[in-house]
């Protein structure tokens, strides 16, 4: 009964044009903003992390490949280690003032945001 099942799902009942494999129309499009056009938040957490801080980077707007490529940088620069989660950038440690001269002078509008 299974095969059956599998079988009506596969079938086409109707199709006008195109490609039956829609994973092209279903992706979402993500607007590459110059970094001028970006507004940054930038703040230290503890929260969750057994009270190890880390320097989250927040309000991007461009493509995975940019963002994993700053976090290279970022990394680099601060000497540490570091993640992408979910279009915000964690750095491992309290860069807070380094990271935001760095930003600003790669031309993105950043600012530090919590106490």
């Amino acid at each position: 009964m299974s095969s059956k099942n599998q079988s009506s799902k596969n079938r086409i009942v109707y199709q006008e044009f195109g490609n039956p494999d829609n994973s092209q129309a279903l992706e979402r499009a993500v607007p590459e903003l110059p970094p001028n056009q970006q507004n940054l938040r930038v703040q230290a957490s503890k929260s969750g992390r057994k009270g190890k801080t880390v320097t989250i980077i927040s309000g991007f707007q461009c493509k995975p490949e940019t963002l994993a490529q700053l976090l290279k940088q970022l990394k680099i620069q601060c000497g540490s280690g570091g993640t992408v989660k979910e279009n915000t950038l964690e750095i491992q440690g309290e860069h807070q003032q380094k990271i935001l001269q760095i930003l600003i002078g790669l031309g993105y509008k950043a600012k530090i945001s919590g106490g």
